[in-house]
C-alpha cells in the first residue's frame, strides 16, 4: 500500500466510526430468496448521534445486525477502522465485548429476569473480568436515573425502567459504538422522550457514536440526522438545519423541542457511490411512475437543476 493511500485510510478511520459500501445481504431458503440489502452505502462519523428509519422489510434491522457483528454479508464494512468482513470468530467476540453495545427492543434479550437491576448491569463486566463491578454498575444506573431501583427485579419494573437498565447494560464495557433497535417502540411518549434524552446526554458527554434503528418517523424531530432506507438501499436523509448541539450550548440542559421554523428539517435524496438515487415514493406517485419505468434526465438551461421527464411528458 502506498504512503498516500495509507494517509487517506488513516484519515477516514479518524473521521468515521462506520463506513458501509455496496452492502449486499440475501437470505435463502429452499424455496425463497429475499434480498435484504442491495448495494447500501452509509457513512457515520465518530461521535455522531443518528437514526435509521424505514418500513418493515426495508433492510434496517439487517444492517443493524451487520454492525453488531451478528451477521455477515457482501460488500465493504468498516467499524472503528476495522474490516468486519475479515473478522475471525475470536475477532467478533472481542468486538462485541469491547467496541459495540446493543440495546434490543425486546427486553428479554437484554435482561436476566431473576437478577436485580444492579446484578444485570454487573453481568457483562463479570464476563470481562472487570474489578469494581458493583461501583461501576451503580454509577451506570445512576446515569440512567434508576439508582433507587438497583435491587428491583425485571417483574418489579415498568417497560421504560427495563429499557433504561438495558442501556446501562450496553454501557457496561465502555463501548465506542452504541446500537439501539427500536428503543422507544414499546413505551409511551413521556418515557420515549426520557430515553432519547439519555442517548443525547451520552453522545454529548461521552462522545459515544449512537445509531438508533426505528420505524418511527417522529424521531426526525429530535435527532440531527435521520437516514431513510428503502428496498435495501439508502434513499434519503433528513437533516436538521440547526443542530441540537448549538441549542444545547445555549440552553445548558437537554430539552426536547417541537419542530418549528427555526428547527425545521430538510429532506435530501442520497446518491450512492455509483451516482444512483431513489426518488421518494410520494414523488413517484405524483409523477405516476413505478420501479422499472424509464425516465429522461436533463439539466435546465442554467445548468443548475436536474429535470426528470416521464414517458410522454414532464
Amino acid at each position: 500500500m502506498s504512503d498516500e493511500l495509507d494517509t487517506i485510510v488513516a484519515a477516514d478511520n479518524d473521521k468515521y466510526m462506520i463506513r458501509c459500501e455496496n452492502l449486499v445481504k440475501i437470505y435463502k431458503t429452499s424455496d425463497v430468496e429475499v434480498v435484504a440489502l442491495q448495494g447500501l452505502d452509509l457513512d457515520v462519523e465518530r461521535g455522531e448521534l443518528m437514526a435509521i428509519v424505514g418500513n418493515s422489510g426495508s433492510g434496517k434491522s439487517t444492517l443493524l445486525n451487520m454492525l453488531g457483528g451478528l451477521d455477515k454479508l457482501g460488500g465493504n464494512l468498516y467499524v472503528d477502522g476495522k474490516d468486519l468482513l475479515k473478522f475471525t470468530d475470536k475477532d467478533y467476540m472481542e468486538y462485541k465485548r469491547n467496541t459495540v453495545g446493543f440495546v434490543w427492543q425486546n427486553n428479554a434479550r437484554n435482561l436476566v429476569p431473576y437478577l436485580t437491576a444492579v446484578q444485570n448491569v454487573e453481568l457483562p463486566m463479570l464476563l470481562n473480568g472487570e474489578h469494581k463491578r458493583r461501583q461501576k454498575a451503580l454509577e451506570l444506573l445512576d446515569r440512567v436515573g434508576l439508582l433507587k431501583r438497583k435491587n428491583s427485579r425485571l417483574d418489579q419494573m415498568s417497560g421504560g425502567e427495563q429499557q433504561r437498565v438495558a442501556i446501562a447494560i450496553a454501557l457496561a464495557n465502555d463501548p465506542r459504538l452504541l446500537l439501539a433497535d427500536e428503543p422507544t417502540g414499546s413505551v409511551d411518549t413521556k418515557t420515549s422522550n426520557m430515553i432519547l434524552d439519555i442517548f443525547k446526554e451520552l453522545n454529548k458527554d461521552e462522545k459515544i457514536t449512537i445509531v438508533i434503528v426505528t420505524h418511527d418517523l417522529k424521531l426526525a424531530d429530535h435527532i440531527d440526522r435521520v437516514v431513510a432506507i428503502r428496498d435495501g438501499r439508502t434513499s434519503s436523509e433528513i437533516v436538521r438545519k440547526r443542530s441540537y448541539v448549538e441549542e444545547l450550548n445555549e440552553m445548558g440542559d437537554i430539552v426536547l423541542v417541537e419542530n418549528s421554523e427555526e428547527t425545521a428539517h430538510e429532506e435530501l435524496i442520497v446518491l450512492d457511490r455509483s451516482g444512483r438515487l431513489q426518488l421518494p415514493k410520494d414523488f413517484m406517485d405524483a409523477l405516476e411512475i413505478k420501479g422499472g419505468d424509464k425516465v429522461k434526465v436533463e439539466l435546465d438551461e442554467n445548468g443548475e437543476k436536474l429535470v426528470l421527464f416521464r414517458s410522454g411528458g414532464t
